[in-house]
């Protein structure tokens, strides 16, 4: 994937929630704030920062936004902020790597799971359901699951 420059300080604190996805701890007021946060849109910058964090393509990224690439690339050029549906599903993919990452213990075992063929999900790759909210639900319950050592 293309490795994006920001267009603000790395280290400047932004308004969005791009370091909540602590959720499981998340109060009313949190998951106020991240709904607002949804609406005002996410930046292209904290797509750079999420999708950074990810072994995904454009083209994936771009599929799991249903979105073109050519229009990442506009947003990008334009430093646009994302509508709501595709705000949502950053913060929903950020969310759901949280969780991963407390399941499995790391980012590398997490990303593994995410890229790995699943019989309990239809012989399906996790990667694969991150395309709707329904699949990133489903995965979440998945890895609550694993957590709790009830495997399917």
């Amino acid at each position: 994937m293309k490795k994006y420059k920001s267009h603000q300080d790395q280290s400047s604190v932004s308004n969005e929630p791009v370091a909540v996805y602590g959720y499981q701890n998340m109060d009313d007021a949190g998951i106020f704030s991240m709904m607002e946060s949804v609406k005002r849109g996410i930046s292209f910058d904290a797509f750079v920062r999420i999708s950074q964090k990810f072994p995904f393509t454009l083209q994936t990224w771009a599929d799991f936004l249903h979105l073109s690439t050519k229009t990442l690339s506009r947003y990008e050029k334009d430093n646009k902020t994302f509508e709501a549906p595709q705000s949502e599903r950053l913060i929903q993919i950020e969310m759901l790597r949280t969780k991963g990452i407390e399941v499995f213990g790391s980012d590398e075992y997490f990303m593994i799971w995410l890229q790995t063929e699943n019989l309990v999900l239809g012989k399906k790759k996790p990667q694969d359901l991150l395309d709707s909210s329904f699949g990133i639900a489903l995965l979440t319950d998945e890895l609550t699951r694993i957590a709790h050592g009830v495997l399917s």
